[in-house]
C-alpha cells in the first residue's frame, strides 16, 4: 500500500520539501530542508519518513553526518512544539540495492596517511553521537524504524543496530568487513551486538568478516520483520498500523530496556578512540586492500546507477 498524503493538509504544516533553498534566499530555513535526506510527514499515522538520497557513494561522509545532526534537531523541535506530532521515525535509502556502505573509506585512508588521529576521532565521535541519540529515541516518545531495502555494510549495519525496530527485505545482506583490511567496526557494533547477543557471539560475528542475510539476522532477533523484495515500505506501514495502539507501551518497554542494560555515550566514545589507534597501525598493504574495496564498491554502484 502506498501512503496518500491528503491534499487538504496545509503545505506549511505537513508537506516537507527537502531540497536546499538557493543561496540568495533570505527566508529562514524550514525544518528538514536537506540535500542528501528526503523527509515527508504522514499526519494519518504520525510518521516521519526519511530516505537517504546521496548522488555519490552512499556512505556516511561528513556532509551527511551534519545533515543527520540537523535532522535530529528538527525532529525534537517539531515534535516538542506539536507542529508535527511524530510518533514513528522511519529511515531508508533511495540508492538502488544499498542501504549504506558505511564509513567514508576514502576519508579514513587520507587521515591515516597523514597520521591525523584527531580527525579520525572527530569523525568517529560524530557518528556515535548520532547513533547514541537515535538509540535513545531522541529522548522523546518516538519509535525508530530502520527500513532496509538494500545491503547494509560496515557503518550502515552499525547504524541499524541503534534503531528500535529493523524491517528488512528478504535477500538483503548485512556485513562488517573491516577485519578484512586489518581494522574493526568502531562505531558501535561491538557495544550494540554484545548487548543483543552476548560478548562471545558478538566477537564471532565481528571477527568473521562475513555477510549475513536478512533471514539469518531475523533468526538472531536483530531484524524484527521480513518483507518480500519491493515490499519493504508496505511491511513498515503494516507494522505501524498494527501497533499504533501499543505505541505508548512499546516506548516504555524500549526505555526500560535502556535502563536495564544502559549504553553510555562514553563507552561508544572509548571504542572510537581504540578504533582510531588501530587505524593508525594499518600497514600499506591494509590500505591497499581498503582502496580495492572502495574500487569494487564503486564499480558495483556504477552498474546500479
Amino acid at each position: 500500500m502506498t501512503l496518500e498524503y491528503p491534499a487538504a493538509v496545509p503545505a506549511d504544516r505537513h508537506e516537507i520539501h527537502s531540497d536546499s533553498p538557493p543561496a540568495h534566499r533570505a527566508q529562514p530555513r524550514r525544518p528538514f530542508e536537506a540535500i542528501d535526506l528526503d523527509s515527508q510527514f504522514d499526519p494519518i499515522t504520525d510518521t516521519l519518513w526519511t530516505y537517504m538520497r546521496q548522488r555519490s557513494r552512499p556512505s556516511f561522509n561528513p556532509g551527511l553526518l551534519a545533515e543527520f545532526r540537523q535532522w535530529q534537531d528538527d525532529i525534537v523541535t517539531v515534535q516538542s512544539s506539536g507542529s508535527m506530532p511524530i510518533r514513528y521515525v522511519v529511515l531508508g535509502s533511495r540508492f538502488p540495492g544499498v542501504f549504506s556502505l558505511g564509513g567514508d573509506l576514502d576519508l579514513f585512508a587520507a587521515h591515516i596517511r597523514n597520521g591525523d588521529r584527531d580527525a579520525l576521532v572527530r569523525y568517529g565521535r560524530a557518528c556515535v553521537e548520532i547513533l547514541h541519540r537515535n538509540m535513545r529515541s531522541l529522548d522523546r516518545p518516538i519509535i525508530t524504524i530502520g527500513l532496509v531495502e538494500g545491503d547494509a555494510l560496515g557503518g550502515g549495519f552499525e547504524a541499524l543496530l541503534s534503531f528500535n525496530v529493523v524491517i528488512a527485505e528478504r535477500g538483503t545482506q548485512f556485513g562488517l568487513p573491516e577485519t578484512n583490511f586489518g581494522l574493526f567496526p568502531g562505531m558501535g557494533a561491538h557495544c550494540f551486538l554484545s548487548r543483543r547477543l552476548g560478548a562471545a557471539r558478538a566477537e564471532h560475528m565481528i571477527l568473521s568478516g562475513r555477510s549475513y542475510s536478512a533471514e539469518e539476522l531475523y533468526d538472531l532477533g536483530i531484524v524484527h520483520a521480513l518483507a518480500h523484495p519491493g515490499q519493504g515500505r508496505a511491511e513498515v506501514e503494516t507494522y505501524i498500523r498494527q501497533n499504533r495502539r501499543r505505541h505508548s507501551g512499546h516506548c516504555a518497554i524500549y526505555e526500560a530496556s535502556r535502563s536495564v542494560n544502559p549504553l553510555p555515550l562514553s563507552e561508544l566514545q572509548a571504542v572510537v578512540d581504540l578504533w582510531a589507534d588501530a587505524a593508525l597501525r594499518l600497514s600499506d598493504a591494509d590500505l591497499k586492500l581498503m582502496r580495492r574495496l572502495v574500487g569494487a564498491q564503486t564499480r558495483l554502484l556504477d552498474k546500479a546507477a
